[in-house]
């Protein structure tokens, strides 16, 4: 169908259009007005003409095009120089358009959003975006924030970037750790982005933005995030069953692992911790390796995995650190202890779907009532129809 195909090059391609939009444009607001005209028109075109062999080549094209003829339009026309540098740009571009696979366009975005004049909470946000197409409800929803708060973080954010004179580019080496943190939650959601819907793609360019990012500065986080995808990633082939439903971590079968890519990134996590810097991604690469490393899921060395959760949320005391404390704290031995840390978190973790996940399991295994709610609620919130058909089963498990 052709409306799934339009939304798997949405999906596949809107980041790499969009950071070649905006290395053209320098204008966000533009790249991104522009490249809405040319998802219109593919929705109009596509069903008569069929879909084209590169999509976001033709998504990109499409909204070079577009973006001339709004200038045109525009009070920012008056520089008819600068207007005909950019027609000739798109005239002289090859159909294929060779420049759309320029490799680190992307990167060079994610530092421009990730700048350090832009407030912390809207340098992800920005990124999320315009890199993963992410709606701003979406984002406020991930943020835990009004879509209200959201909208007004990127439309700042943006205006920030225009008249800052924000430069598009990879910054030299001695202010990369500045934006070091924010680009790492940037590339660590895009591979969420992707492994949570079972999206490779997305995942595999997640990984491929810290492998250049590790090589422009190769500090020991950014070693630790490489190492965490990679042994989350390793894990994929035995996500979904032969019938198309998600297999937890507690039912998959260890070995369709891929253990090559798990010596892999503990080797890196290894050097990573080596240097004796420890940081969140290197902690949750650690705990990622035991689960790697245990030959069932009962076989999880559970206290060890809880000493690193105690070690993390000292790090980063956020509630959803908390949250994931609290299962492997249950894990461990201690589940109704567990289940009085989930009554702290549920105001602050109301709009979190795996918060209503984890404690319709902790309240079935416990015995305790309202785990058949938890798991409705979970079921209402889930964004993939794996997901919610994984929650259906559990529910029905439900005595």
């Amino acid at each position: 169908m052709i409306n799934a195909a339009l939304a798997r090059v949405f999906k596949l391609e809107s980041g790499r259009v969009m950071a070649a939009l905006v290395a053209q444009f320098r204008d966000f607001d533009l790249a991104e007005e522009a490249f809405q005209d040319a998802v219109t028109e593919a929705a109009r075109t596509w069903p008569r003409a069929g879909t084209p062999s590169s999509g976001g080549a033709w998504l990109l094209a499409v909204a070079r095009r577009r973006a001339l003829d709004r200038l045109r339009k525009s009070a920012r026309a008056k520089d008819r120089a600068a207007l005909d540098n950019l027609a000739l740009l798109a005239d002289d571009a090859a159909p294929d358009e060779a420049g759309f696979a320029i490799p680190d366009e992307r990167l060079r975005l994610i530092f421009t959003c990730c700048h350090p004049a832009l407030a912390p909470e809207a340098r992800v946000a920005m990124t999320l975006r315009t890199l993963c197409g992410l709606s701003a409800r979406d984002i406020a929803r991930a943020f835990l924030v009004p879509h209200a708060t959201m909208n007004q973080r990127l439309t700042r954010a943006k205006a920030k970037i225009r008249h800052a004179g924000i430069p598009y580019r990879v910054p030299e080496a001695d202010d990369i750790p500045a934006r070091l943190d924010a680009v790492l939650s940037v590339i660590y959601l895009i591979f969420n982005a992707g492994y949570a819907p079972l999206t490779p793609a997305l995942s595999a360019e997640a990984l491929r933005l810290c492998a250049v990012l590790h090589r422009l500065q190769p500090l020991p986080e950014t070693a630790g995030l490489w190492a965490l995808m990679q042994l989350h990633s390793a894990r994929d082939g035995a996500r979904v069953s032969a019938d198309n439903m998600l297999n937890s971590l507690k039912d998959q079968n260890r070995d369709l692992w891929d253990h090559t890519a798990i010596a892999d990134g503990k080797n890196r996590l290894l050097r990573a911790l080596g240097q004796r810097r420890p940081g969140p991604y290197q902690i949750q690469a650690a705990i990622s390796a035991l689960h790697c490393e245990a030959e069932s899921w009962q076989a999880t060395d559970w206290p060890q995995i809880l000493g690193l959760y105690d070690a993390l949320f000292a790090l980063t005391p956020t509630p959803v650190v908390a949250l994931n404390r609290a299962v492997a704290q249950a894990q461990a031995g201690a589940p109704v202890a567990a289940l009085d840390v989930f009554k702290t978190l549920e105001a602050a973790l109301a709009g979190y779907q795996p918060f209503y996940a984890a404690r319709a399991e902790l309240r079935a295994r416990c015995g305790q009532a309202g785990a058949r709610a938890d798991f409705n609620r979970a079921i209402d919130m889930a964004t993939s129809p794996q997901e919610r058909a994984f929650l259906r089963r559990k529910l029905q498990e439900l005595p």
